[in-house]
Formats: C-alpha cells, sequence, structure tokens
C-alpha cells in the first residue's frame, strides 16, 4: 500500500513567489520547489513545510518499510472557493499518478487544514503533521517580522486595504470640514468593502477597471457615455434632495419626493448608458445587438409608471396622519402615466419578441448556409 506525503499551500506561495507549476510530484522535485521558494522568499513558511514533508519522506525512505510518494499541491492567492476548486482537481491528479491509498498531510498553518474534509472524501488520512517555525521572542525581531508580513500581497489586500480606505475618506471629510460625517462615511465604506469581499466582486470591479483603461486607449464611446451618465446621477440626487422638504414631521414625504424626483434622472443615465455600449458592440462585431431592444422601452415604463405611484402617494400622505386621500390615484395624471408605461412596456415586449424570432431565423438560416457550403 503506498503512501502519500502531502503538503499544502493554500494560497500558492509557490506559484505567486516562485514561479513553480503545481501539483510537484517527487522528491527531487519538491526540492528544487523549496530551493526557488527559498531564494525567492527565504522567511516564506511554506519553505519549512517542504522541507518537513521531505524529511517525513526520507524518514520512511531510511527504515524501508512503506512505500511512500510526495507532493505537494497548490491553491489560488483568493483563498475559498477557487482555490479549494483548485487544490481538489491537483489532489485527483496526484492520487491517479502516485496510486496513492491514504494519505500523510504536512501544513504550515491552520488556513490550509481547512480543506482536510475535501482530501478526506477523496483518499484516507493517516495523519496530519503542522509545521510550527521557531522564532524569536524579541520585541525587536516581532516588530521586523510583522513589517515584513505586511509586505505580503494576501495581507496588503485583506487588512491594509480597508485601513487606507478608512483614512482617506476620514480625510476627505476633515478637509472639507465637515468631520460630524466622516464616521458614517467610514461605515458606509467599510460595509462596501465587506460587501464585496463576501460576494467576491474583486475580479469584476479589477475588470471594470481594465475596460475603462481599455476604453480611454481605444476611444469607446461607452466609457464617455457612462461619464456622463454618472454625472447625470450624482446632479440628480443632488437636485432631489434639494427638492425633498426634509423638515417635514411625515418622514415618508421627502422620501417619496426625493425617490420622485430621482427617477427620470436614472431613465435618461440608463439611455445614456445603453446607447454607448450599443455603438461599441455595432462598431466591433458590425451588427445589430437586438437583445438590447427592450431596454429604451423597459426605461420609459419604468419612469412613468414610478412618477405616478411616487408622486400620487405623495400627494395622498401630505396631511398624515390626519387623513390619507385615494384621490391622487384617480387624477387624469395618475391614470395616463400608468398607461403609458404599461402600453410602452407591452409594445416593447412584442416587438422584442418579433425582432428575435426574426434574428433567431436568420442566424439559423445563416449556420445551414455555412455548414452547407
Amino acid at each position: 500500500m503506498k503512501t502519500l506525503i502531502l503538503n499544502v499551500d493554500r494560497d500558492d506561495d509557490l506559484g505567486r513567489k516562485a514561479k513553480v507549476k503545481s501539483p510537484i510530484i517527487g522528491v527531487k522535485d519538491n526540492i528544487d520547489a523549496a530551493n526557488k521558494l527559498g531564494q525567492a522568499d527565504p522567511e516564506d513558511s511554506d519553505v519549512n513545510s517542504i522541507f518537513s514533508a521531505i524529511f517525513t519522506y526520507n524518514s520512511f525512505i531510511s527504515k524501508k518499510d512503506k512505500d511512500v510518494e510526495i507532493a505537494t499541491i497548490c491553491g489560488h492567492i483568493n483563498v475559498g472557493l477557487k482555490s479549494d476548486q483548485i487544490l481538489a482537481e491537483q489532489l485527483e491528479n496526484v492520487i491517479k499518478k502516485t496510486g496513492a491509498e491514504d494519505v500523510i498531510i504536512v501544513t504550515d498553518g491552520a488556513e490550509d487544514e481547512y480543506i482536510l474534509p475535501i482530501i478526506q472524501s477523496r483518499i484516507k488520512i493517516t495523519s496530519v503533521k503542522r509545521v510550527s517555525v521557531k522564532q524569536s521572542r524579541e520585541l525587536e525581531d516581532a516588530y521586523y517580522r510583522i513589517l515584513k508580513l505586511l509586505n505580503d500581497e494576501k495581507v496588503q489586500k485583506q487588512f491594509v486595504l480597508p485601513i487606507a480606505l478608512v483614512l482617506i475618506v476620514w480625510s476627505f471629510f476633515v478637509l472639507f470640514n465637515i468631520a460630524s460625517s466622516g464616521f458614517g462615511a467610514i461605515l458606509f465604506t467599510l460595509g462596501i468593502y465587506l460587501l464585496i469581499r463576501v460576494f467576491r466582486w474583486e475580479r469584476n470591479i479589477s475588470h471594470i477597471f481594465k475596460e475603462v483603461k481599455s476604453g480611454f486607449l481605444t476611444g469607446k464611446l461607452s466609457i464617455y457615455t457612462y461619464i456622463v451618465a454618472a454625472v447625470i446621477l450624482i446632479a440628480s440626487v443632488f437636485l432631489a434632495y434639494n427638492n425633498a422638504n426634509f423638515s417635514s414631521e411625515v418622514e415618508l414625504i421627502p422620501i417619496l419626493s426625493f425617490v420622485s424626483n430621482m427617477i427620470w434622472g436614472i431613465v435618461v443615465a440608463g439611455l445614456l448608458m445603453m446607447l454607448g455600449r450599443v455603438i461599441d458592440l455595432y462598431v466591433k462585431d458590425k451588427k445589430a445587438p437586438w437583445n438590447y431592444w427592450i431596454v429604451p422601452f423597459s426605461l420609459f415604463a419604468f419612469g412613468f409608471i414610478s412618477t405616478a405611484i411616487f408622486e400620487s402617494l405623495h400627494n395622498s400622505l401630505i396631511n398624515w396622519p390626519n387623513s390619507f386621500s385615494m384621490e391622487p390615484f384617480l387624477t387624469l395624471s395618475f391614470i395616463g402615466n400608468t398607461s403609458t408605461g404599461i402600453m410602452i412596456g407591452i409594445v416593447g415586449a412584442i416587438t422584442y419578441h418579433y425582432i428575435k424570432d426574426i434574428y433567431v431565423t436568420e442566424s439559423s438560416e445563416l449556420e445551414i448556409e455555412r455548414q452547407t457550403t
């Protein structure tokens, strides 16, 4: 029965720092990988972890009482779902190549041990060996190690980045003499950051920044329409806030007024964003992006119906709590705006499906013609 000595690098320090491709199978390749990582970052604990796995491997070889093999698998810097998927794939590959029936896991920390259930579901775990690096207890040495830790890319993203965001937001509010609102802005910023981390939107945000950079370099129209749309939205927020009577005794009235004044700003911004996107796709693919056809109909329908509802609610609650009037919902303005919105939505839906059927038919005919040719 063959036993696998398995070292786990969940955050892929070997790949990022030493440029070593995983999985790493065999004692020679693991020694080479440890040497490369040691030269790239001699203070990385994964170096000790690999050498500990090699030590365990050699102890079995010297006794000649067990058939063993050694391997190292690596995940991804974004520790979590993606990292564990990569580790699972590499583990299955290692088991297939080595024919191992049980495994001894060597790890340098509790973070790597989170994948024990993944390993256990695929092969029997005989033992888990955790490597602890001996460290000096001198204060100066601890300070030096903290500084080195802060240079790690993963630590910077998880801890340094939110602190930097808090400092930037706080300083911005202090410069404009509105420090009293700074605490709320800090909480808002941290909330946005935590949402991004929880839903793992880092890659999407990075993709957006790359698109913006590419748009400026290649002259994409959508970049400029997005900027104009953002300016319109911001201006709409200030105008809506200015027009809303927040001194009203009924708290719901200024909120309804604010939302009502924001509606057409949202519609115009959405139309501008769609226009830029459609033009860019048409220039790129040389064909009309029919799937955007329903967007302007939906935006206009949203504008008319939302305006009717929020304005009528606002007028109904003016005398609240003394009275609530249904008359604003029976006016010609409410009926006209609601009917217009519904009609626009119906026309958009019907024409969209009609154009979609034409497009699908044409695409099928072109594909048949291409295959025939």
